[in-house]
């Protein structure tokens, strides 16, 4: 019944920006902690930001000055702005409801060098 659906993903070159977005259905969004994961080709999923119902982030060392979490929780979305992009931020990312115990289908990032 809950539906995670990602957007914002795409094609941009390193040093560039892009923001990803979650719009999760449901009455119950502002009572769930929402994560975002990527997953490179060949490697597992990784957690990469998390915000609380209280709005605490937290990040992966990866991505740590670079990336920002946050929730809109009237509009039901959370949103992932990703600045200075590199190559490596290469992947699939998804973000998923820990309460809800849900996921999006996931966006795609290609960052090319």
């Amino acid at each position: 019944q809950v539906q995670l659906v990602e957007s914002g993903g795409g094609l941009v070159q390193a040093g560039g920006s892009l923001r990803l977005s979650c719009v999760v259905s449901g009455r119950f969004f502002k009572f769930s902690s929402v994560d975002w994961y990527r997953q490179a080709p060949g490697n597992e999923r990784a957690l990469v930001a998390t915000i609380t119902t209280a709005g605490s982030t937290n990040y992966a060392d990866s991505v740590k000055g670079r990336f920002t979490i946050s929730r809109d929780n009237a509009k039901n979305t959370v949103y992932l702005q990703m600045n200075s992009l590199k190559p490596e931020d290469t992947g699939v990312y998804y973000c998923h409801a820990q309460f809800l115990n849900a996921w999006g289908q996931g966006t795609q990032v290609t960052v090319s060098s």
